[in-house]
């Protein structure tokens, strides 16, 4: 098949989305299909610079998220490539313009589109004027008017699934994982980075790794950290990324007096996330925006007990201490890092493990996605067969 993939979000912009696009990407070549990314235009990327089969598109900053971008031109180029390419299909991976430029294509075209539903946009309306311009029932609007039309909806997790439902959009929804390249996860551990850092082998380490953005309530993790410390003196938390919540955090910090014990290090090149899992004692996150947690599957795949805020997806997925505990309180949170980080839960059982593994596994992500190309394509047809009956 010839894939279009349409997005706003994509590398060399580090975020959940751009690491999925690119693993289906790379999953979705290695079964032999042809795969072309329509995206935006990025400040960090030369004009003149060639990327094989990626396509950019005038573009802005996007409200509110200044590091995000959005297109604002493009849809007749965009169509024109497209029929070059004799695409097969659409899948879109944005509701915004680029998600729209991808549907008039499919339209245009006459092929089905696929759209993967990330962003639980509830959990950001106060980005956007401080929350008084956008109101739930506006999302759900919006969302029930872009997926109308569509033969299909990826939803990354049972609460995404769930959501949509609530919204009343009736488009056929297939809940598929973001897979994780277990290879790059699996890789033996070294203190390379740990020595760069200036810790120990034995120095407990603590990873929050995400987007530095307030509804991921790092702020809550490092007024947990006092209290970690009076139990592990020798604590380190390492906060990597970048984003608007940074200089507020690192105020708290210094405001706390933890500069000893917390390190920034600001955005790191996806190649290199894995070392910063593999260097860890407990990942840890209290953020409760989460659609799916690909760092929490990240993080899992490289053998890292995770400790984060209580949702039902984190407690589906953590249904046994050796992978993880979720937590409500402050309290909890400093529990049960304490209990990995002293070795108190036995983490060595991997039968448990290794099914959520091969469930998270890129390999079988892109095998899903796959089968639901096809189900697209053959639905495209049944209802084009049908709409040709009514008109005859």
């Amino acid at each position: 098949m010839n894939i279009g993939i349409f997005t706003e979000t994509y590398f060399p912009q580090v975020s959940g989305v751009a690491t999925s696009i690119k693993t289906l990407r790379d999953q979705l070549e290695q079964n032999g299909h042809s795969v072309y990314i329509f995206t935006s235009t990025d400040p960090k990327v030369d004009k003149d610079v060639y990327e094989r089969n990626i396509f950019r598109f005038p573009s802005v900053p996007f409200v509110s998220f200044t590091d995000r971008r959005i297109a604002f031109r493009g849809a007749f180029r965009a169509l024109q490539i497209a029929k070059d390419l004799h695409l097969d299909i659409v899948h879109t991976q944005t509701e915004f313009s680029m998600g729209l430029m991808g549907k008039f294509v499919a339209h245009a075209m006459k092929i089905p589109v696929v759209h993967t539903y990330h962003t639980m946009y509830e959990d950001y309306l106060h980005y956007v004027a401080n929350g008084k311009l956008l109101k739930p029932k506006q999302v759900r609007l919006a969302t029930r008017a872009y997926l109308h039309g569509v033969e299909g909806v990826v939803a990354p997790s049972d609460r995404v699934l769930d959501t949509l439902k609530g919204y009343g959009v009736k488009t056929p929804i297939r809940v598929i994982p973001t897979g994780v390249n277990l290879t790059q996860y699996e890789q033996p551990q070294s203190n390379e980075l740990r020595q760069k850092m200036h810790f120990s082998a034995n120095t407990p380490v603590l990873l929050s790794l995400s987007r530095l953005a307030f509804e991921k309530n790092i702020h809550e993790v490092i007024m947990a950290l006092p209290d970690i410390l009076a139990q592990q003196p020798n604590a380190q938390l390492v906060i990597v990324g970048d984003g608007p919540a940074r200089e507020d955090l690192e105020q708290q910090v210094r405001v706390m007096k933890l500069t000893d014990h917390v390190t920034f290090t600001g955005e790191v090149a996806n190649e290199d996330v894995y070392r910063y899992y593999q260097m860890a004692d407990v990942f840890v996150s209290a953020s409760d925006s989460e659609s799916q947690g690909l760092t929490y599957i990240e993080a899992i795949a490289a053998h890292l007990p995770i400790v984060v805020m209580s949702s039902p997806y984190a407690d589906e997925l953590l249904k046994t201490d050796t992978i993880g505990r979720t937590f409500k309180q402050q309290g909890e949170l400093v529990r049960d890092v304490c209990d990995y980080l002293s070795h108190q839960i036995d983490v060595s059982d991997d039968t448990v493990r290794q099914r959520i593994l091969y469930e998270i596994s890129a390999d079988a992500f892109g095998k899903r996605i796959i089968q639901f190309y096809a189900d697209a394509q053959l639905i495209y047809q049944e209802d084009s067969e049908k709409s040709a009956k009514l008109s005859d």
